[in-house]
């Protein structure tokens, strides 16, 4: 495998991507990889929706996820292990973001978390249905 590993979690699923982020390092670990975390901020920019938002929230909204993002890996991998780890926050859709930043970077492998699931997507969340059947590279979905 070339290229790094990237982990994409949602730091709003209160610890649910432990086990996805522990999957993530291993892969890593083994391939002797870059480990990158990726999480994505909602872009309300121009939309309707935006123009109730004081102009610095979206510059707050990115510190704290970022802060959040921080303390999330460390607690599923260690705070050794965290120091090596890229942590990306981005803004806009997060199955476009980790696609984007995956082609940029020339990821070798996607990890993503397979949550909350509705009826109509049967077996995988809509953003992780979305990075698989998109990827160019191999994606590894974690239950």
């Amino acid at each position: 495998m070339k290229g790094p590993v990237l982990c994409a979690v949602d730091i709003s699923n209160k610890g649910q991507d432990i086990e996805v982020l522990k999957a993530a390092a291993r892969m890593a670990e083994m391939e002797g990889a870059q480990l990158d975390v990726i999480t994505v901020v909602p872009d309300y920019g121009m939309s309707v929706a935006g123009s109730y938002f004081d102009p610095k929230h979206h510059a707050k909204a990115v510190a704290e996820t970022r802060r959040l993002l921080n303390e999330l890996v460390e607690q599923a991998i260690g705070a050794e292990a965290n120091k090596a780890v890229r942590h990306i926050v981005a803004t806009g859709r997060a199955y476009d973001e980790i696609l984007h930043v995956a082609r940029t970077d020339g990821a070798g492998l996607i990890v993503i978390g397979a949550h909350k699931p509705d009826f109509k997507d049967y077996l995988l969340g809509p953003n992780a249905a979305r990075v698989v059947r998109h990827s160019k590279c191999s994606v590894l979905v974690v239950r």
